[in-house]
């Protein structure tokens, strides 16, 4: 074993050695002839490696360059020839022969330069659908994965400004004492002033392989934050906004929210495009297009692409969504692409900037508002050089909070560009703010309606401020209050309890949990707690053993019809849980439970046990989940996390395992479930949401222990529950569901007249159930006969939805309309019906 490190260890560093030595290079001499005539070409640009400006314009058909740094590449560009690439090294670098090849111009037979917008009897009269046909024919793939492996870094710079402030709004008592800030405000174009109140630094290292394996990884390196750096909500607020997009895919993702780009070979489908001009971008002529929206109601850009002459390459993008954007909380968004295009086949990021206008309430482009301004810059490209495997390896240090802490000397050299004025007077402005109380007291309660905690001293905070009341058929009216331990955004531990009051039954209720975490690399995990309270079972199938997952029962206010089947529970849990691999988690809960009815009189859990008959069921049981969540992305490191909004899947497999005879349970039982959800971007017709699950009890057991389809007897939204099922309707010991729910964005409404003017959303939806119960399934309950599974047919429900009901930039309210296709003569039920509740998200 020790030899063979060694021998590891020495190859490589020989590697090493050698591409030093094949790379050591400064200087390149050569012939450039046309690969047609093979007569020599003068007046062509050489590029040195990855530098975007010319070294030499040859005046002969001979070139001879030398550098101070290492000459690995030099590109070859001149006009009405293709870009010609050229990988040096000590055996290729002297007397070079560099052929270039006449581009053919294709279809476009004549180039006629417009200013105006001109409009065409079809596209193919259109010069600028000529150049698109080749960029499409020519679409470019992300040069990352075309190397053995590479390396990169990324500098991104997020600043958040208060912008459209006035005179009279800076003279607001709100600003009493807090006037100073103003001094660190600046004018705008409109003569308004913008104040920045947040800049966040951070630079990564990127790291890939793409063989022999496929690995990658983004090390934070640095981060540097003006204030809120204990603040969660403001700091996820801000990571949150922004997605990584790809120019030459269909479609764009903002926001979780599909646009159409204006590079998608279905770009003329949704885009007006102009060629307007030809120009030099970075030294490469390129054509100007610019492209419009057909319609302005629909989620579409406007904007300009910059489209290399030569190679059609997208050198460069604007942007920008139109003034009827229907997006909730939005007034605006503007995107600035760079791209470096090293071959025919491949691009490179090089530069990025997204801004985002947001407004809590009005649409008025004079509204207060906040810009979102996010910046990220690519550079320092390396490939197919030797990485190390340990690179790849998870390591204590890189979630310690101190890693990243960098001077400012390090800043200085690190920003590809310095820090205008207001930029660098930001982090001074935060420091002072942060001693000032009523600013404090303002930060606390945005913290406090974003957390839903109240934090009443250094350590604990009280909530969540959300569930405190909620009325039932058994409790009434109820209270409900509860507090946590929160230190910082990454504590280690956590304690939480909750404690429940009835007026009806007049029985207090309780609820607490710790967890602890070990390591903050593989998240290894334990926690225990106990709780005692009324419950609404069979709301849920792949049910969460955690002691603090909300109670259905203290949720609802508003119910269809009198909800009697209430559950009584006393539950204690321990787990422990560990993420192995990233996005990957392995948790082992042991649970111990007694279940009876909390309403006996108006529902009954009895059932028969060895001919005894019973009221309160017994179990132990053992649950082993397998949850994947590949893509997904988190804020901190400590035993709660935030999650950024993205489409990643969650995939669930959970085994359980019920115990006879483990502290006096009644049954043995074997039970396997499993969940797959994904949202899924349908270019610009939307997202929809689909999410199946499907089980089975291989034993039998009683109604409390048994999967229950979920129904929803609220007037309130309830995600993965059938609107029109009353609660235990459907019983099964195998079981089936699929739910599909797409949202439109409003691409339907936005065709109707006047209505399309309430920029109203709408969603369809259809909901179906299929499943099993054995006849000992129902023989062992005292009310089995009651019970039946959807097996005669699958039990279906469709409707559609009207959302993003409300004002200006206020739009968070949501109407269903739900129809029930099937099991229609059944007593009790509900054909059609009517589900309303807020639906928070852009």
């Amino acid at each position: 074993m020790m030899l063979n490190y060694y021998f590891k260890y020495y190859l490589a560093c020989l590697s090493l050695i050698f591409s030093g030595f094949f790379y050591a290079q400064n200087s390149a001499s050569g012939r450039i002839i046309d690969a047609k005539t093979n007569k020599e070409i003068s007046g062509v640009e050489i590029f040195i490696n990855d530098s975007n400006q010319a070294y030499i314009t040859t005046s002969a058909g001979n070139f001879n360059v030398s550098s101070d740094t290492i000459i690995y590449k030099l590109k070859f560009l001149r006009k009405n020839y293709s870009l010609e690439n050229i990988d040096i090294s000590l055996e290729n670098s002297q007397n070079l022969i560099i052929k270039l090849s006449p581009e053919k111009v294709g279809d476009i037979q004549e180039v006629v330069i417009h200013n105006e917008k001109t409009k065409y009897k079809n596209k193919k009269e259109n010069p600028a659908y000529a150049i698109m046909q080749q960029v499409w024919k020519r679409k470019r793939n992300n040069g990352l994965n075309k190397f053995n492996t590479y390396t990169f870094k990324e500098y991104e710079k997020i600043q958040f400004d208060a912008n459209n402030l006035d005179s009279a709004f800076m003279s607001k008592k709100v600003f009493n004492k807090l006037d100073f800030i103003f001094d660190y405000a600046d004018s705008t174009a409109s003569g308004k002033i913008a104040l920045p109140i947040f800049l966040n630094e951070a630079i990564y290292k990127n790291y890939g392989e793409n063989k022999p394996g496929k690995k990658s990884k983004r090390l934070l390196v640095a981060q540097k934050t003006s204030g809120f750096q204990d603040n969660q909500i403001v700091t996820l607020t801000a990571k949150n906004l922004y997605r990584d997009i790809n120019i030459y895919d269909n479609t764009l993702n903002y926001f979780d929210i599909g646009f159409p780009s204006p590079v998608g070979t279905d770009g003329f489908s949704t885009y007006d495009y102009n060629l307007i001009d030809t120009i030099s971008i970075r030294g490469e002529d390129a054509y100007k297009i610019r492209y419009m929206p057909k319609r302005t109601e629909v989620l579409a850009f406007q904007g300009y692409l910059y489209i290399g002459t030569d190679n059609y390459a997208v050198l460069g993008a604007t942007l920008k969504s139109t003034k009827k954007i229907n997006i909730n909380f939005i007034n605006g968004i503007s995107t600035e692409l760079e791209y470096d295009n090293p071959d025919d086949e491949t691009f490179l990021p090089k530069k990025f900037v997204t801004e985002i206008e947001m407004t809590p309430f009005s649409k008025s482009k004079k509204a207060k508002s906040i810009i979102a301004k996010r910046s990220v810059d690519y550079s320092e490209y390396e490939f197919n050089k030797p990485i190390e495997a340990s690179v790849f390896v998870r390591r204590e240090e890189e979630y310690d909070d101190s890693f990243v802490d960098k001077d400012d000397a390090y800043w200085a050299h690190a920003r590809p560009d310095s820090l205008s004025k207001t930029e660098q007077g930001v982090y001074d402005m935060l420091d002072k703010l942060q001693q000032t109380p009523k600013f404090n007291r303002i930060v606390k309660l945005y913290e406090t309606l974003g957390s839903g905690y109240y934090n009443i001293t250094k350590g604990i905070d009280l909530g969540s401020i959300y569930s405190i009341y909620g009325t039932n058929e058994v409790e009434g009216n109820r209270i409900r209050l509860g507090a946590r331990t929160y230190f910082t955004r990454n504590d280690p531990w956590r304690v939480q309890f909750y404690t429940a009051y009835g007026f009806k039954d007049q029985q207090f209720k309780y609820g607490v949990e710790g967890r602890y975490m070990f390591n903050r690399v593989n998240r290894f995990m334990i926690g225990a707690g106990n709780r005692r309270d009324i419950m609404q079972l069979g709301v849920q199938l792949t049910t969460d053993d955690g002691i603090m997952s909300r109670s259905f029962a203290s949720s609802t206010v508003f119910a269809r019809g009198e909800n009697a089947s209430l559950s009584s529970v006393n539950q204690t849990n321990i787990f422990t849980s560990i993420e192995p691999w990233k996005n990957f988690q392995i948790r082992l809960d042991g649970t111990l439970q007694s279940i009876k009815s909390a309403n006996p009189d108006g529902f009954s859990l009895m059932y028969y046990r060895d001919g005894t008959l019973r009221k309160t069921v017994n179990d132990s049981h053992v649950t082993l989940s397998l949850i994947a969540r590949p893509g997904a992305k988190f804020s901190q490191t400590g035993v709660d996390r935030y999650e950024h909004g993205t489409l990643a899947p969650t995939i669930v497999l959970k085994y359980t395992r019920g115990i006879e005879g483990l502290f006096n349970a009644d049954y043995n039982y074997n039970k396997l479930q499993f969940m797959f959800y994904k949202p899924v971007l349908i270019g610009s017709w939307g997202k929809t949401l689909i999410n199946f699950e499907a089980g089975k009890n291989f034993n039998t057991v009683p109604l409390a222990l048994q999967n229950i389809i979920p129904g929803n007897q609220s007037y309130s939204l309830v995600s993965n529950t059938f609107a029109q099922l009353n609660y235990y309707e459907f019983v099964a010991d195998t079981y089936t569901t699929l739910h599909l729910e797409h949202h439109f964005n409003g691409k339907v409404l936005s065709y109707i007249p006047l209505i399309k003017k309430l920029k109203l959303r709408e969603v369809a939806f259809i909901r179906g159930a299929y499943g099993t119960l054995s006849d000992a399934a129902k023989d062992i309950n005292v009310e089995g006969y009651k019970y039946s599974a959807p097996d005669e047919h699958i039990y279906y429900e469709y409707g559609f939805g009207i959302e993003n009901i409300g004002f200006g930039n206020l739009r968070i309210f949501r109407v269903d309309f739900n129809w029930r296709g099937n099991y229609l003569d059944r007593p009790g039920i509900s054909k059609f019906g009517v589900k309303a509740g807020f639906h928070f998200g852009f």
